[in-house]
C-alpha cells in the first residue's frame, strides 16, 4: 500500500470511528437495538392478524382472535414514540455516566407528554365529521408519527436535565439517613421542576403564538425531510454502500448503518406495519426489512453469493475452506468468518462486488415494488432470518418476493464469480512471491 493510500485509510478510519462513537448517535443506536424486539413482535402480530388468522377464522370468531394482535400493536407499535424517548434518554444518561439514568428516562417521557397537544381531533366510529376531544392522548401522537419527535425531545431533555442536575446548589441532600432511592429522588427534585417547567413554557408559547405543538413541528420540518432524503432510493444506496465500504477497512458497517440510516428505516417499517394493520396503502418502499432482505443476504456484502461462487469456481484451498466454515453462519446472515477469513478486509479484489451486489438487490427490489411486481415489506423480520424465508415473511407471504430474492442471489453469484477468479490469482501470485523470497 502506497504512503498516500495509507494516510487516506488512516484518516478515513479515524473519522469513521469518531462518527460511530459520537455519544448521541451511539445512544440512539443502543436505544433502537433495545426496542427492536418490540417492533419485531408488532410486525408478527400484524402479520398474523391480517394473513394467517384470516385464512383460518371468519366473522365474529376472526374479530375475537384479532383482538390479541390489536392489543399487541397498541402496546408496541402505537406507543413507539414514547418508548423510544424513554430508552434514548436512558442510554444517553448511561453514556454520559450520569448516576441516575432512570430519572433521565422519566424526564424524557414527561417532556414528550408536555409537548403534546391538550386536545385532539378524532372521527368517532360510524361518523364522518371529526370532533375535538380534550384530556386524552392519541396513538397518532404516541406512536410511529412521534418516533422522531421522541428521539429529539428525549435527547434534548436528557442533556438539559443532566446539566441542571450537575449544579451543586440545586441538589437537595437529605443525608445518609434516608433510603438511597429517596435520596436520589430529592437530589433531582429541583432539576426535574426546572426542566419540565421550561418545556411547559415552550409548549405554551407554541400553542398560544403559532397554534402548533413541537411534535408537529419536528415531524413536519425535520423528520419528514430527513427521512425522505436518507431513505429515498439514492440516499439509501449511498449510505448503505458507504457502510459496506467501511468493512474494507476493517470498520464495522454499523458505524454508518446503525447510527444514521437504520433508525430512519425502522420508522419507515413501523409506518408500513401500522398502515397494513389499518388496511391502508403502504407508504414506504424503502424500509429496514426491504434493505436487509434484499441487501443483506448472508450478511454485509450479500456474501452468501460469494460463498456459492467460491464453491462453483474457486480453486484456492484456503478460501474454499473458509467458504465451508462460513456456510452455516451465513445462512443466518452472520458473515464475520468471510469478512476476516476470506478476507474482505483490505482485499481490493473483493471491493467492487462487496459494495455492488447489495446495492443491486436494493435497487431491483425497489423497482419491482414500485411496479407492483412484489408486495412491499410490511413486517419487521429479524436480520438473522435465513434467505427466502425472510422475503416471504417480510412481504406478508408474497411468493413473488421469494422468487426475486432468489434472482438477486443468482445475479450476485454471477457478479462475484470473476472476482473470485481474480482473488485466486492474487493469492497465487502472493504465494509465489513469498516462496521466491525464501
Amino acid at each position: 500500500m502506497s504512503m498516500e493510500n495509507s494516510k487516506f485509510v488512516e484518516k478515513f478510519t479515524m473519522v469513521a470511528a469518531k462518527l460511530g462513537n459520537q455519544i448521541h448517535l451511539r445512544s440512539l443506536r443502543d436505544a433502537f437495538a433495545t426496542a427492536m424486539p418490540l417492533y419485531i413482535l408488532a410486525g408478527l402480530a400484524v402479520l398474523l392478524n391480517n394473513t394467517v388468522f384470516t385464512w383460518i377464522f371468519t366473522g365474529d370468531t376472526l374479530a375475537s382472535v384479532q383482538y390479541w394482535g390489536t392489543t399487541i400493536a397498541n402496546a408496541t407499535l402505537n406507543v413507539s414514540g414514547i418508548l423510544i424517548a424513554a430508552i434514548a434518554g436512558y442510554f444517553l444518561a448511561v453514556n454520559r455516566e450520569f448516576n441516575n439514568p432512570i430519572a433521565a428516562a422519566m424526564i424524557s417521557i414527561a417532556s414528550l407528554l408536555v409537548m403534546m397537544p391538550t386536545s385532539v381531533s378524532i372521527i368517532p366510529e360510524g361518523a364522518t365529521d371529526p370532533v375535538t376531544i380534550s384530556g386524552v392522548l392519541s396513538y397518532s401522537n404516541l406512536g410511529t408519527g412521534a418516533m422522531f419527535a421522541g428521539v429529539i425531545i428525549g435527547l434534548i431533555s436528557t442533556e438539559f436535565f443532566i446539566k441542571v442536575s450537575n449544579i451543586e446548589k440545586l441538589k437537595v441532600n437529605l443525608g445518609d439517613s434516608v433510603p438511597p432511592s429517596v435520596g436520589k429522588s430529592f437530589n433531582v427534585l429541583l432539576p426535574v421542576i426546572i426542566v419540565l417547567s421550561v418545556f411547559g413554557i415552550v409548549s405554551a408559547l407554541l400553542f398560544n403564538i403559532a397554534g402548533m405543538n413541537l411534535i408537529d413541528l419536528i415531524t413536519t420540518f425535520i423528520q419528514e425531510p430527513l427521512r425522505h432524503v436518507s431513505t429515498g432510493l439514492w440516499g439509501c444506496l449511498i449510505l448503505y454502500s458507504l457502510g459496506n465500504l467501511l468493512w474494507l477497512f476493517g470498520i464495522h458497517q454499523s458505524v454508518i448503518y446503525s447510527s444514521i440510516l437504520e433508525p430512519l428505516l425502522i420508522i419507515n417499517i413501523t409506518q408500513n406495519i401500522a398502515a397494513y394493520n389499518a388496511g391502508e396503502a403502504i407508504p414506504n418502499i424503502i424500509n429496514v426489512s426491504q434493505v436487509t432482505t434484499f441487501g443483506l443476504i448472508g450478511g454485509s456484502g450479500s456474501t452468501i453469493c460469494l460463498i456459492i461462487a467460491t464453491f462453483l469456481i474457486g480453486r484456492n484451498k484456503a478460501t474454499r475452506n473458509v467458504a465451508k466454515l462460513s456456510i452455516a453462519p451465513g445462512l443466518f446472515n452472520i458473515n464475520e468468518p468471510v469478512i476476516f477469513g476470506y478476507p474482505i478486509v483490505y482485499n481490493i479484489a473483493m471491493a467492487i462486488p462487496f459494495i455492488l451486489v447489495p446495492s443491486l438487490g436494493i435497487l431491483l427490489s425497489y423497482i419491482a415494488t414500485s411496479l407492483g411486481m412484489i408486495s412491499p415489506a410490511v413486517s419487521l423480520v429479524p436480520w438473522t432470518t435465513p434467505p427466502l424465508i425472510s422475503a416471504f415473511l417480510a412481504t406478508a407471504g408474497d411468493w413473488r418476493a421469494v422468487v426475486l430474492q432468489a434472482i438477486v442471489i443468482v445475479l450476485g453469484v454471477i457478479i462475484y464469480m470473476p472476482f473470485v477468479k481474480i482473488n485466486d490469482k492474487v493469492l497465487e501470485k502472493q504465494a509465489e512471491m513469498v516462496n521466491s523470497e525464501e
